[in-house]
């Protein structure tokens, strides 16, 4: 920056813009607060039909949601030209002040152009005639003092000025169309994270150079920055897609066999190297889209380490994959990875994807941690599983769904694919435990109903459950408790069965086989069946709670509606229980400490479906259009939660010696009564908790009745719909 420019700098046009983009900052967010609780809100509330359910409600969601990218973005440029502003008004008085001190020192400091000055000694005519010949001597000392204080100035002003070009020009760039959701405080801010990546993309560009603790550091620096647009944007444009590539290539063929301490450094740098990349592929910048283009070209690319003996390194997509098992990377890159990886895949046909993936690279291990990396789908899964946008993409086709199920039985993929076709079919990412569950789309249920129809299919489709995917159906089924109650007790049981659902009848009549033989082949699966059981204990607790406390959702009597509620746990636990006891309990849960385990893991993850998987169901106009277990507010699905802390806590039965809750299959009398005793205790929750005039004893009675019933229909839907013993 030129002497003459900040000494004489005028900063009031750019006050002006600052004023400018504070209003525009403010009106921004009152737009993007009538876009979340009108536009939005109301989107998510109506009962939407046909193309509307998906074009609309999705338009809506998004245009929301780039009303609150504008502004973040309006308010980090405001912060960052604001910052700017008052530094350079703070430099031009610094240096003022400079001149000042140097000119009653008899100096004169002179802009020479280009960022350059000189500081010399004024000189006048009568100095001359000092016979000490001392006036007018500059002591070249003072001279340099002012050079390097003014030269300072000038340095920390040019880099005020050109750090915060580069990043609000950075800013714009993140998003070719729309805006960034990329947040700074300030202009240091957004400068120190540039910095950050561009010493991280260097240090990167020379792995072989660094030891642990340059990468202890660089893990550090990660750490910090991982989620920040412009540090990731820069870090990955700056390394290339090659760069990416071999950077990870190298590191873990330098610590192949890391352990103890080395160990979870590399873990460590794993995850924020894949959480870095996945903030960077939402950038739409020029760099990055040529990262994104060339990262794919690179899928078949042939990765070796320098120092490697073996020829045969590692894919490229193996590589990638490997770096996306934490962090969500963006929907457009995921598809269009995802598209390549799967034509690759199908081509192998089911049977042969080790031959396609694993053998030949017997030498590569890519993850720190669980499996190798060798297989690229399972990475892939695990990227999708954090998209469920994408991962909804990646299912729509029925044959894709049905190669990658039917993979599962050659392969170690089945885990990281069920928690794919988790968020696909729940538009919940695996590990979210604070995203509202949005309702189920006719697209969502779609992929449901072909997992439920490939699980069904008489030729093996059952053994699906003991590939890896027991869990995740296990969790799904309980997602879809809501269409699953409805499709068991027929047309109209909507009033009783409330759901949000698009499509919430969508297995009902002919799918209903579909849907029984679905359930029995989870219950094989100890984490399997104790997703069904929280599921079905923690929907009838909501509706147990939603009839009770709003008798208009039900147009007919309390009886009905709990009659109709306890049958429905009778016949879906009773699917469970007779097709545990069909299997002998021989490796039905291989003894039942499997099966009391896996309920006890599965509580912790159970009692957040309380509030995501089940509070956000809003009910049809047509019911009221509450909230379906009037689970908003200060008791939110209290008597749900209830339902989860005794599941948990394995209560003892009243008059049962030494038969816990829900812990034994072996008599199935005993938990027939088990599930009895749940439904009854939430229904005296419910009474309590709204003060329902109706007594104990009937409401009792009258679960009790209709869950024998429901366990006696059980058996007949389980012999109607597949072979037993």
């Amino acid at each position: 920056m030129d002497l003459d420019a900040l000494r004489h700098g005028n900063f009031s046009k750019l006050g002006e813009a600052v004023t400018d983009w504070e209003q525009m900052t403010k009106k921004l967010a009152d737009l993007q607060k009538d876009a979340e609780n009108n536009l939005k809100a109301q989107a998510d509330k109506a009962k939407w039909k046909g193309v509307n359910a998906t074009v609309s409600r999705e338009f809506i969601s998004k245009t929301a949601a780039e009303f609150a990218d504008a502004h973040t973005q309006a308010d980090s440029i405001t912060k960052i030209l604001s910052d700017t502003r008052g530094e350079l008004i703070g430099y031009r008085t610094q240096l003022n002040d400079a001149i000042r001190r140097a000119t009653e020192q008899n100096l004169t400091v002179v802009d020479t152009g280009c960022g350059t000055f000189t500081v010399a000694g004024n000189t006048r005519p009568d100095w001359a005639s000092d016979p000490s010949g001392k006036t007018g001597v500059t002591d070249q000392k003072v001279v340099d003092a002012f050079c390097k204080e003014i030269e300072g100035i000038l340095t920390k002003a040019t880099q005020s000025d050109t750090s915060a070009a580069e990043a609000l020009k950075l800013l714009v760039d993140q998003a070719k169309y729309g805006f960034t959701d990329a947040s700074y405080a300030d202009r240091d801010e957004a400068a120190k994270a540039v910095a950050a990546a561009k010493k991280l993309a260097e240090m990167a560009k020379k792995p072989a150079d660094m030891s642990l603790d340059d990468i202890t550091a660089f893990n550090r620096t990660m750490a910090k920055y991982h989620d920040d647009p412009l540090f990731a944007e820069q870090f990955a444009s700056r390394l290339g897609a090659k760069g990416t590539l071999r950077f990870w290539t190298e590191m873990t063929y330098t610590h192949a066999g890391a352990r103890g301490s080395e160990l979870d450094t590399m873990k460590d740098l794993q995850s924020n190297l894949s959480m870095t990349l996945a903030t960077a592929s939402f950038s739409d910048s020029d760099a990055m889209r040529d990262w994104k283009k060339d990262l794919l070209a690179e899928t078949n690319t042939n990765f070796r380490a320098d120092k490697s003996p073996n020829p045969i390194g590692a894919l490229g997509s193996q590589v990638i994959s490997s770096l996306m098992r934490q962090g969500q990377y963006d929907t457009e890159f995921l598809d269009d990875y995802r598209e390549k990886l799967f034509k690759q895949d199908r081509g192998a046909g089911e049977s042969n994807t080790d031959d396609l993936w694993v053998k030949g690279y017997d030498a590569t291990d890519l993850v720190f941690g669980d499996g190798n990396g060798r297989d690229p789908l399972e990475g892939l899964f695990d990227g999708l599983s954090h998209n469920p946008e994408a991962a909804e993409h990646a299912f729509e086709s029925k044959s894709d769904l049905d190669h990658m199920l039917g993979t599962t039985k050659f392969t170690d993929r089945g885990e990281s694919l069920g928690r794919a076709l988790e968020a696909a079919v729940t538009g919940v990412a695996d590990g979210d435990t604070s995203a509202m569950a949005p309702p189920h789309s006719a697209a969502q249920v779609k992929i449901m109903g072909n997992i439920m129809a490939a699980v069904a299919d008489a030729d093996g489709g059952a053994d699906l459950a003991t590939k890896g995917l027991g869990e995740s159906f296990g969790d799904m089924s309980a997602a879809y408790m809501p269409e699953i109650s409805q499709a068991l007790a027929g047309p109209k049981s909507g009033p009783a069965f409330l759901t949000n659902s698009e499509v919430p009848n969508a297995f009902e009549g002919e799918r209903v086989p579909d849907v029984v033989r679905f359930l029995s082949a989870t219950s094989a699966d100890p984490a399997g069946r104790a997703g069904i059981i929280y599921g079905e204990s923690i929907y009838t607790g909501s509706l147990l709670e939603s009839h009770l406390s709003d008798p208009s959702l039900f147009h007919g009597s309390r009886e009905h509606v709990l009659q109709a509620i306890g049958k429905n746990a009778g016949v879906i636990e009773g699917i469970v229980g007779h097709s545990v006891a069909d299997g002998k309990v021989k490796a039905a849960i291989d003894g039942e400490s499997d099966y009391n385990s896996a309920l006890k893991d599965k509580g912790d993850a159970a009692k957040s479906w309380v509030s995501i998987a089940f509070s956000g169901l809003e009910l049809p106009a047509e019911y009221g259009g509450k909230i379906m277990g009037s689970v908003v507010g200060g008791t939110a699905g209290a008597v749900a939660n209830g339902a989860v802390d005794r599941l948990i806590e394995a209560q003892q039965m009243h008059g049962a010696r030494d038969q816990g809750l829900y812990t034994s299959a072996k008599d199935l009398y005993a938990m027939r009564d088990s599930v009895s005793q749940q439904a009854q205790l939430s229904t005296e929750d419910a009474l309590a908790r709204h003060h329902v005039n109706l007594p104990t004893d009937d409401a009792d009675f009258l679960i009790r009745d209709s869950i024998n019933e429901g366990w006696d229909a059980s058996s007949d839907y389980l012999s109607n719909t597949k072979e037993r013993p």
